[in-house]
């Protein structure tokens, strides 16, 4: 390519020796040469036609795709390709081809999986060159087209294809992977074989310490789901002349110096030693690697073999036969007795001999005779001719490489078995690991298929280069069809054409006995002379020179005959095949004997071109993919790059092959756009108002009259040289403006110049006449000073005189009444000292009489009632000793008395029970209680003698009865006198009869009022308990998680087997009423079948009833309730109804997970969002609820049952029920109001109400996690247009200051803004806690900052100067809706995104070149990281006003700081999506919450059996 309009002035590129190419300016032009000054100091003339225009204005970071290069040429790719090296940007795009320049350094931020997770899925060119990208390609077009696909990865040794085929295998894994074979994916297990064949197929070149020899073509087979399902390793060419032949200061495979460098029991096992002692590894004086043990290695490798499926006695006889090959190699042959016959050398060669032979577990003589002996059968007779030690040499040789050549292949299969292939699979992605293009000074047979197989790979790629042309100008609707195509058939026409080829020739020279390499030679010279890509060398009679499309070759044919041989000798096939060691034997299979006739020969040429053939079948039946590895020095050692030798890589790797390509069509390709931007210059009244891009463009052209460019639908395609001569143009143009603006400048600086001075003249003529006035001015102003001066001496010296006479005053003063002060308080003080004295005193007098009057009431009372009942006594005794005994009402009068006794010792056992639990109880109870607790004792007390004392009479009257003697009847006067004393017994006995009715009466009335007074004392005993709950709720709720906890534990090991049991007793003491705790004993006793046949039908009718409200429950809350000054109806009701029924109290229910239930069926809609934040409100409350409501203490447990009537305390409650008179508990209430409400009072909660609470908790989280999700996918595609700037028709017009444009800019902005805002008006009008619509918030702003960074970080379009004004702008945007949005939703929100924020400072802010490091990192970018940091920096361009970014010092700083850290993070940001608060943290950070006072549901409002739901009315 020519270039064209190179100008005086013009920057440009011209070839260099050491750097490949070099820029500079041309300073003067001759004719068709120019002068040029180059950069380093140098003056250069060159030829025109050898010197290529740079582009100044190129991106100081390079382009991440090099067709956006203004100049696609050889120098512009090479100087794009070092600058993004020294970024430490290892890979750039040509098209879809990925160029990879390995770093010689570990990158591990660039392949972990997070980096995997950002480009799944996007598309080729949206995020940075990668690798993952080109994987991500292949594997979505497999799945789409349902095409295979295939990715070739080429360079040359030591330019990263291996570790580049892990990193594609990694993501293709991450894509598609599933488990394999013992737990281990498929991916895993073929970069697990990669040890074992890297053992056996690499070896140390001179570029390249563990250079693959052979090369390798993996196939991942996917099924119809794209689940990889199976894979597959084929090899090619294994370079098997490295076994017997090795170069200083290469190293022969890597599995002899392991073996070598086994343990000790290993290397006596198998006879070995150092490697300098065996001839196949002391050609050279390379044995060990730097920073490499192959003692660790050999372990390595061993492991390996175990993990992909090598038995342990495999492993012995693949060693067994590597250390066989060492041995044989060390056998070495002389001249023997008779002509042409060879012999052992010596002792040694015997020795090793035999070695091999055990080794090999073959018959020794017959290993000899295979050396030196070769058997030929005629039809006459077998002839056994006997070899020459050199042939004996070769027939070793022969016979070592056969056999590492059949070990090879047996490795490959068993690892092929091992990983198992899928035989239905119908897709598969290929990755395509091979040599690149070899030259080297001596380059054989090796060089030779290397190179063809790179010949037909660069016509693949020229052809797949070509059709990506056709394709993109056939997109752009534009004619290609004259565009003529670079193709290389001539090349594989001179090397695979039949017949005539060189393959063909080489087989033929191969099969004639007495064929050399001379006469190989001399048939291609006599063959090709005329074929310009076959040159014959002038020094030498036996090499020749063929021009690859990556140069010329030279390869010497020496060896080629030897090489290309493949038979195997039959007396080796027949010994090895005959060995005792299976393995051995395995490795040579008999050989059929129509396949012994029919091949007679056998070349390595061929066989590798037929493999080549069916690899070439299986590339053309896929879809391919190019990476392109590249070396970019050859000491292996990072921040170097080579540009020669990168360059020759480039031109092997055909890299300019396809830049040639594109020449040869329109190299230079603009969008509409771009192009405007770049050349407005030129024509600026087409830009003028409103225009359509496409005829501005035209314009344009047709203004500067170019022929031959394209006008596609999006872009301009421009000839090679068009875009110089357009560059040439605009540089003039802007040169002759930059000459007006000089023209300006210097008559404004010299007018500035001249102002300047008539402003000095001016101001010294008035600094002259100021200092006279100045003189005038100091002598008035003395005489006026002094004048002053004395005035304010006078009115000092009197001012001073009134102060001290003044502050004596104030102090006289002052402590006059503070004496005053002080007196008088000490009189209030005694005044108020003798009140309180006096006080105390009266008040301890009064109760000491109280208490006096009291007692002596109290012993009044019972003497008198004493005297009574002792008159009461006397007159019975004097009527009963009048009377006789009449049977018939003795035995009457008697079981009454019985009767009477039974109750009275019945009523004493229930008194004494109660005293025992007063006395003991009563002493708890505080000081106020006490004058209660006398009171009952004194009644109880006068109670229990009152019927002492009756008893006693009863008794006596009883026992003076029975004592009566009976009298004889003296007379009919004593008979009548009798019966009249009788008649007067049974008066008096009728009379004792109502004065027991009485007694009875009075003690009926005792027991009623102790009844009212123990429902009294119950009641005061609940508002004690409150109170006592009140002051220990702090260390409740401590130790409340902790017996959660352990409650739970051990109910989910015991709920099996007490859950019958446990649901009985819940039952029957739950549904226990207050009814059945007074019936009466006696009856009780009577009738207990009958009472319990009443209590269980109570105790159905009550269940059936319960579960008819608990249906109309979950009926009504399905429904959305809705609201109740702010607060959700259905977590209230719930909560009342659970309260009321004690649901949290009992050991098995099922109506909490029916509420459970019901509230997942009706979240079941995700998309919902109204109807997600209602339920969000409403668990959410209902938890807040739990939280400050239930307890579980340590002795919650199974065992633990006994209810509050069984304590000792309970006894005593339900005895006394009333508050005593005169007892004040308005402390307690005072105590408790305003603190804790009486329907929130803490609730021992059983392990369902638990569990209950531990579901809403994870209900909670799960529906703010759906809302948070529903949130941020709706956002999500915002978010991708926010971060970069749209682009119109108008957009080099159009300004960020006019409201026309924000309204078309930021439409995305203000989408996002608006989704925020439908957000919170919904959450806000399901009174969601601000609590949560705080977190959520915070965690969407957060993830908002982390795609924007992110993004901001991996697409280099972004990090402009006017995209950066752009999305400051947006930003701006979500600020003011940030302060429009109260801080009690959004709070702390807006400072998640502080990394986008000072990114986005950093792109917008001037004169970055200026900035230090120091500054940057703590002023300006304190939050980001120095990876962060130094990305952004080097990433960032100036679309606008052309600046640059930091300083190159600033730049190479940060680059050796990471260099040093050796950091291994990630730059990108993780997005957090863990719940972000608990049910304590809720409950901390919420307002006092109620349930009282809200609006009921009409099914609820008329339902009897929800009553207490309904206000109380005063």
């Amino acid at each position: 390519m020519a270039p064209a309009n190179i100008l005086v002035g013009s920057h440009v590129w011209v070839e260099d020796q050491e750097v490949a190419w070099i820029d500079g300016e041309v300073m003067k032009i001759n004719g068709e040469e120019a002068e040029i000054q180059t950069t380093d100091g140098k003056k250069v003339v060159a030829s025109l036609s050898k010197i290529y225009p740079k582009d100044v204005e190129a991106p100081d970071g390079g382009v991440d795709d090099m067709t956006k290069l203004s100049y696609l040429h050889e120098p512009g790719v090479l100087q794009n390709l070092s600058t993004r090296y020294t970024l430490n940007e290892i890979y750039t795009y040509t098209g879809n081809i990925l160029i990879a320049v390995n770093p010689f350094q570990r990158l591990p931020h660039l392949y972990d999986a997070q980096m995997m997770a950002h480009y799944k899925a996007a598309p080729l060119g949206k995020l940075s060159p990668h690798v993952f990208a080109i994987a991500d390609v292949a594997y979505r077009a497999m799945i789409n087209l349902e095409k295979s696909n295939s990715i070739l990865v080429s360079g040359e040794s030591g330019a990263g294809k291996t570790e580049t085929t892990k990193m594609l295998m990694s993501y293709l894994a991450y894509l598609g992977g599933r488990a394999g074979t013992e737990g281990r994916t498929v991916e895993q297990q073929v970069l697990e074989s990669n040890p074992v064949l890297e053992a056996f197929g690499n070896a140390k070149t001179v570029r390249n310490n563990n250079s693959s020899r052979f090369g390798k073509f993996v196939e991942i087979q996917f099924d119809k789901r794209g689940r990889i399902s199976g894979a597959a390793i084929r090899t090619y060419l294994l370079e098997r002349s490295r076994v017997c032949q090795v170069s200083d200061p290469e190293r022969n495979y890597h599995c002899f110096y392991l073996l070598c460098a086994a343990p000790q029991e290993e290397i006596e096992k198998y006879k070995l030693g150092h490697p300098k002692c065996f001839h196949y590894l002391n050609q050279s004086n390379c044995y060990e690697l730097v920073g490499v043990s192959d003692a660790q290695d050999y372990l390595a490798t061993r492991r390996a073999m175990d993990v992909v499926g090598i038995s342990k006695k495999e492993q012995d006889a693949i060693f067994r036969v590597v250390a066989a090959i060492l041995h044989l190699g060390n056998v070495e042959f002389t001249k023997g007795k008779e002509i042409d016959s060879s012999a052992l050398k010596d002792d040694k060669s015997k020795f090793h001999l035999q070695t091999a032979s055990e080794l090999l577990m073959c018959d020794l003589g017959a290993l000899e005779d295979a050396l030196c002996k070769r058997v030929i059968i005629t039809p006459e007779e077998i002839i056994k001719r006997t070899l020459d030690p050199l042939s004996a040499s070769v027939s070793r040789d022969g016979l070592a490489k056969t056999i590492y050549s059949r070990l090879f292949d047996w490795l490959v299969d068993k690892i092929n078995n091992s990983i198992g292939q899928d035989p239905n699979s119908t897709s598969l992605i290929g990755v395509l690991d091979i040599y690149g293009f070899e030259s080297f000074k001596t380059n054989s047979f090796e060089q030779f298929c290397i190179n063809y197989t790179n010949e037909k790979l660069q016509q693949h790629f020229n052809q797949h280069v070509f059709k990506m042309e056709q394709e993109e100008y056939t997109k752009e609707q534009i004619d290609w069809s004259y565009i003529e195509f670079v193709d290389n058939q001539d090349v594989l026409d001179l090397i695979e054409k039949k017949p005539g080829g060189v393959i063909t020739l080489l087989d033929e020279a191969c099969m004639f006995p007495k064929s050399t390499h001379e006469t190989f030679s001399q048939k291609l010279y006599q063959t090709f002379t005329k074929h310009k890509r076959f040159i014959k060398p002038k020094l030498s009679r036996t090499d020749f020179t063929i021009a690859h499309y990556a140069g010329e070759v030279q390869y010497q044919s020496d060896q080629f005959l030897d090489k290309n041989k493949d038979y195997v000798v039959p007396e080796h096939q027949d010994l090895l095949s005959a060995s005792k060691c299976t393995f051995v034997a395995g490795l040579f299979p008999p050989i059929p004997e129509e396949t012994t006739k029919s091949s007679k020969f056998s070349s390595i040429g061929s066989r590798f071109k037929l493999q080549l053939q069916q690899l070439m079948e299986t590339l053309n039946s896929t879809e391919p993919h190019y990476i392109r590895c590249v070396k970019p020095n050859n000491v292996l050692k990072p921040a170097i790059f080579e540009h020669v030798n990168v360059m020759q890589q480039l031109s092997c790797g055909g890299v300019l092959e396809a830049i040639r390509i594109s020449c040869a069509g329109y190299p230079t390709r603009r969008t509409f756009f771009e192009f405007i931007n770049r050349f407005k210059i030129l024509a600026p009244e087409v830009v003028q108002g409103s225009y359509e891009e496409k005829a501005a463009c035209m314009k344009i052209l047709e203004k500067m009259g170019l022929k031959g460019y394209q006008i596609g639908i999006t872009k301009v395609f421009l000839r090679a040289g068009q875009m110089a001569e357009l560059d040439a143009r605009r540089a003039e143009k802007l040169s002759n403006s930059a000459k007006i603006i000089q023209r300006k400048i210097r008559t404004h600086i010299t007018r500035q110049k001249y102002l300047a001075l008539l402003r000095a003249t001016i101001i010294l003529q008035t600094i002259c006449r100021g200092k006279l006035a100045c003189k005038l001015y100091e002598s008035m102003r003395r005489e006026a000073g002094a004048i002053t001066i004395q005035k304010n001496l006078r009115r000092h010296l009197s001012w001073k005189s009134y102060k001290r006479i003044q502050f004596s005053a104030v102090i006289i003063q002052t402590g006059s009444r503070s004496m005053a002060a002080r007196n008088q308080f000490r009189y209030k003080n005694k005044t108020k000292a003798a009140t309180v004295i006096q006080a105390c005193w009266r008040c301890y007098k009064a109760f000491s009489y109280y208490k006096k009057l009291k007692r002596a009431a109290l012993v009044s009372q019972c003497r008198w009632r004493g005297r009574l009942g002792r008159k009461e006594l006397r007159k019975l005794k004097m009527a009963a000793r009048e009377t006789g005994a009449l049977k018939e009402a003795k035995d009457k009068l008697k079981k009454k008395v019985e009767e009477l006794t039974w109750r009275l010792q019945f009523e004493k056992r229930q008194r004494a029970d109660l005293e025992e639990s007063k006395e003991k109880e009563i002493l708890k109870l505080q000081q106020s209680l006490q004058e209660m607790q006398m009171k009952v004792d004194e009644a109880n007390a006068l109670v229990v003698r009152e019927r002492e004392i009756a008893r006693t009479a009863i008794e006596e009257a009883d026992a003076t009865a029975i004592k009566e003697t009976p009298v004889p009847f003296e007379d009919s006067e004593k008979i009548e006198r009798l019966s009249a004393e009788v008649d007067d017994l049974k008066a008096l006995l009728d009379s004792e009869r109502q004065r027991a009715g009485e007694w009875e009466r009075k003690c009926m009335e005792a027991h009623e009022s102790s009844e009212e007074k123990r429902k009294k004392l119950e009641e005061t005993e609940k508002r004690v308990l409150q109170l006592q709950e009140s002051l220990n709720r702090v260390e409740d709720r401590l130790g409340n998680l902790e017996s959660e906890n352990k409650l739970l534990r051990q109910q989910a090991l015991k709920i099996a087997q007490t859950n019958k049991l446990l649901s009985l007793r819940s039952r029957s003491i739950t549904q226990r009423t207050d009814s059945t705790r007074h019936v009466d004993l006696r009856t009780q006793s009577l009738n207990s079948r009958d009472s319990f046949e009443v209590e269980g039908a109570a105790q159905r009718a009550l269940n059936e009833k319960q579960q008819e409200n608990q249906d109309l429950l979950l009926r009504c809350i399905a429904q959305q309730l809705g609201f109740s000054k702010g607060r959700p109806i259905a977590a209230c009701l719930i909560y009342k109804c659970l309260k009321q029924w004690r649901s949290f109290e009992v050991e098995h229910t099922s109506f909490l997970d029916r509420i459970v239930h019901t509230i997942g069926h009706a979240i079941e809609a995700q998309d919902n969002n109204g109807i997600l934040t209602y339920w969000l409100s409403n668990t959410s409350y209902l938890l807040l609820l739990l939280q400050r409501t239930l307890k579980v203490t340590a002795a919650n447990g199974i065992q633990h049952r006994l209810s509050a009537s069984a304590t000792l305390f309970g006894r005593m409650t339900q005895s006394f029920r009333g508050i005593p008179r005169g007892v004040d508990l308005s402390f307690i209430d005072s105590e408790m109001s305003g603190k804790v409400d009486n329907s929130l009072s803490w609730i021992e909660a059983k392990f369902p109400a638990l569990l209950f609470k531990q579901q809403l908790n994870a209900y909670v989280e799960k529906i703010y996690g759906i809302i948070h999700d529903n949130l941020k996918k709706e956002i999500s595609p915002l978010l991708g247009l926010c971060i970069q700037a749209p682009r119109t028709s108008k957009a080099s017009s159009v300004t960020l200051g006019t409201a026309a444009s924000q309204q078309d800019l930021f439409v995305h902005w203000k989408g996002l803004v608006q989704s925020f805002s439908n957000y919170l008006t919904v959450l806000k009008t399901s009174y969601v806690p601000s609590f949560l619509i705080h977190k959520l918030y915070t965690q969407v702003f957060s993830f908002v900052n982390v795609q924007l960074f992110n993004s901001l970080l991996l697409r280099r379009e972004c990090c402009s100067f006017t995209n950066a004004e752009f999305v400051k702008a947006g930003l701006a945007e979500l600020e003011n809706w940030c302060h429009d949005t109260t801080k009690e939703y959004v709070g702390a929100a807006w400072d998640e995104l502080k990394h986008i924020r000072q990114a986005i400072g950093f792109l917008v802010i001037h004169q970055k070149p200026q900035k230090t490091l120091d500054e940057v990192s703590h002023e300006i970018c304190p939050v980001l990281s120095l990876q962060q940091l130094y990305r952004i920096s080097t990433m960032y361009w100036d679309d606008k006003y052309g600046t640059h970014s930091l300083s190159p010092e600033v730049v190479s700083s940060m680059k050796a700081l990471l260099t040093d850290i050796c950091t291994s993070s990630s730059f990108l940001l993780d997005d957090d999506s863990s719940i972000p608060f608990s049910a304590d943290v809720l409950a901390k950070w919420t307002n006092q919450i109620s349930v009282f006072d809200i609006e009921l549901p009409p099914l609820i409002r008329e339902n009897s059996g929800f009553g207490f739901l309904l206000p109380i009315s005063d």
